[in-house]
C-alpha cells in the first residue's frame, strides 16, 4: 500500500505553472513535517521546501519567490504550487513526510520544463 501518493506532474513551458499534490494515506497520522524534494537528471535529491505542523515554511533559495507550499491537515495532503518555472526545475519531485523518527517517501512526480 502506497503511503504517499503524488500527482500533478507533467510537461510545461518555461514561465509556466504546475501544481503538485501529495496525499498521505490514513495509515500515517500525526505527521510533523511534509515537504518536497527535487532531483534533477543526473543530480542528487535536494530539498525544495517543507512545511511543519504549525504551518511554518522553508524554501530553498532556488525556488524562493516562485514556489509555494501549503497543507490541508484534514485531508493529510500537501501541495506545491510552482510558478515561473525554469528549465532547471526539470526533474522528479518527491514528497516526504516525517512523523517522529519515521519518514515516508512518495514515488515521485516527474516535471519537465521545456520549450
Amino acid at each position: 500500500q502506497k503511503q504517499l501518493v503524488e500527482s500533478g506532474g507533467g510537461l510545461v513551458q518555461p514561465g509556466g505553472s504546475l501544481r503538485l499534490s501529495c496525499a498521505a494515506s490514513g495509515a500515517i497520522s500525526s505527521i510533523n513535517t511534509m515537504g518536497w524534494y527535487h532531483q534533477a537528471p543526473g543530480k542528487k535529491r535536494e530539498l525544495a521546501t517543507f512545511i511543519s505542523d504549525n504551518g511554518s515554511t522553508h524554501y530553498a533559495d532556488s525556488v524562493k519567490g516562485r514556489f509555494s507550499i501549503s497543507r490541508d491537515f484534514d485531508k493529510n495532503t500537501v501541495y506545491l504550487q510552482m510558478n515561473s518555472l525554469k528549465l532547471d526545475d526539470t526533474g522528479i519531485y518527491y514528497c516526504r513526510a516525517v512523523r517522529g523518527v519515521a519518514e515516508y517517501w512518495g514515488t515521485g512526480a516527474p516535471v519537465t520544463v521545456s520549450s
